[in-house]
């Protein structure tokens, strides 16, 4: 398992990742095939920091009350 801290420090890493992916989207014209490569990294990016942050603040108590 890991540590608070652990998940912290991929979630900044992933939103390094992040910005480095966005700046080199911005030149990149809207129909280039490389556009649409980095938009799906992106995408899975995104969704690794919002399971990461899940992980962080899990909901307490039942699913079922």
């Amino acid at each position: 398992m890991r540590t608070e801290n652990q998940i912290q420090s991929k979630i900044n890493e992933l939103t390094l990742q992040r910005r480095s992916l966005e700046s080199r989207l911005t030149p990149l014209a809207e129909d280039s095939p490389q556009r649409e490569a980095l938009t799906a990294q992106l995408t899975r990016l995104e969704d690794m920091m919002l399971m990461l942050e899940w992980v962080l603040n899990a909901p307490a108590g039942k699913y079922h009350a």
